[in-house]
């Protein structure tokens, strides 16, 4: 068909085939990786650890603000392009205290269609061809893909084990390697805590040193936090954007999904300085110029909700925390009968797990082996992960032999998964 009507349209004087190609920016970045695996988990009805994404009902008050959201007449129209004004305003009340500052709702904070396009608009907005951008890996495989497609360069930075590569606090950055990245090409600066795929907590030391180099050499800072909520109780999240003097060049960017465990709402904000945000505004505004409003609805009374029982028991933010720790020590639990070894999170959804144990074999002159364990694990054993080294751009030899496994799963889901893992080596 593509041929018929390229012949047609060639034949009265438009442009050939050659012309009707894609921009050469998107060549190579085709694939995703969750579509991917997704497929593969759903091809051989695997237990699906890996997406990360809770597959049980969300909170009871979060259908109770849908019940009330649907019979308010502003929330089926299209609102502000910035964002719904009770959503912005009750996100300026719940982060104000937590940023030490007074928010602005209304320039201050942008909403987004998941906090995906607010990291998207960020990454557009100030990406020139050329500019560099690093990217502390492993990190979330979006990052690099919109560098790119952006014309700018990725320059990877790894976290390394320091001690005991058990503890993901012990991941940590060569301060010297770290430092020595930066050029007069560094535009951006990347971060993610809790971090995606280790489940490290950076520390405040290790923040307000990140953010004096980037003072140092002028770069902005895109703070992905979108697991802020799910930090194990006990620990503590710390922002860079309170660090001394790093508020002025710092977007963080916060998530209603991973904040209430529902992740198909797909809703995010990005919030930092006035002349930082207006200019996400610019891309957003040319993309999709406004986030369902009912939607904002919703989670405005959610985080009202999360506001007024702040440090509460009943608080789905005091409760999410030993969620997130419960399952987490599920899969701990089925890895150490199993004989395997993980890296123990402090936060977010993700646990790394070595199956060296395993004895698994197989070539790796073409693929790495992470690549085919994951592969061989859901078709053989039934188990859905996502191999670490698909987290690099450049380290790949430090993703060794882990994979990346989902705690944010239903009972039934973590006692399918434990017992497979288990049983993993007959």
């Amino acid at each position: 068909m593509l041929k018929t009507a390229t012949q047609q349209f060639c034949l009265y004087g438009g442009r050939c085939l050659s012309s009707l190609s894609p921009a050469q920016r998107i060549i190579g970045h085709e694939k995703n990786l969750w579509v991917e695996y997704s497929a593969l988990a759903i091809r051989h009805q695997a237990v699906n650890l890996g997406q990360g994404f809770p597959d049980f009902p969300p909170p009871d008050f979060l259908k109770d603000a849908w019940s009330e959201a649907v019979n308010v007449p502003s929330a089926h129209w299209y609102t502000r392009g910035q964002g719904y004004p009770r959503l912005v305003n009750a996100l300026s009340d719940l982060y104000s205290p937590e940023f030490g500052r007074t928010i602005n709702p209304m320039s201050e904070i942008m909403t987004s269609v998941g906090a995906y396009e607010s990291l998207y608009a960020a990454l557009t907005a100030f990406t020139d061809p050329g500019d560099e951008v690093i990217l502390i890996e492993p990190h979330f495989d979006s990052y690099s893909v919109v560098v790119e497609v952006c014309g700018g360069k990725p320059v990877y930075v790894p976290l390394k084990p320091e001690g005991d590569p058990r503890n993901a606090n012990n991941w940590v950055l060569d301060k010297a390697e770290f430092e020595g990245a930066f050029s007069s090409k560094t535009k951006l600066l990347m971060v993610n805590t809790p971090h995606n795929p280790i489940g490290k907590l950076f520390s405040a030391e290790e923040m307000e040193f990140i953010a004096r180099i980037c003072e140092k050499h002028n770069v902005l800072i895109i703070s992905d936090e979108v697991y802020e909520r799910c930090v194990f109780p006990g620990h503590e999240h710390h922002r860079i954007a309170t660090s001394p003097g790093a508020w002025d060049r710092t977007i963080t960017v916060g998530s209603a999904g991973k904040s209430f465990s529902m992740t198909g709402y797909k809703l995010g904000w990005a919030i930092g300085p006035e002349e930082l945000i207006s200019k996400l505004q610019t891309v957003h505004q040319t993309a999709v110029y406004s986030a369902p409003t009912i939607l904002q609805e919703v989670i405005a009374r959610c985080v009202e909700r999360e506001i007024e029982l702040k440090g509460h028991e009943d608080a789905y933010h005091t409760q999410l925390p030993q969620i997130m720790r419960d399952g987490c020590n599920q899969i701990m639990a089925a890895c150490k009968d199993a004989g395997l070894d993980v890296v123990e999170p402090f936060g977010g959804y993700f646990i790394l797990v070595d199956t060296s144990p395993l004895g698994l074999e197989f070539d790796t002159s073409q693929t790495e082996y992470d690549i085919q364990c994951v592969h061989w694990l859901t078709e053989h054993k039934k188990l859905a992960g996502i191999p670490l080294s698909l987290f690099f751009g450049k380290n790949k030899h430090i993703s060794e032999k882990y994979i990346r496994l989902c705690f944010a799963k239903s009972e039934g889901t973590l006692k399918t998964g434990g017992d497979i893992i288990r049983d993993i080596k007959q």
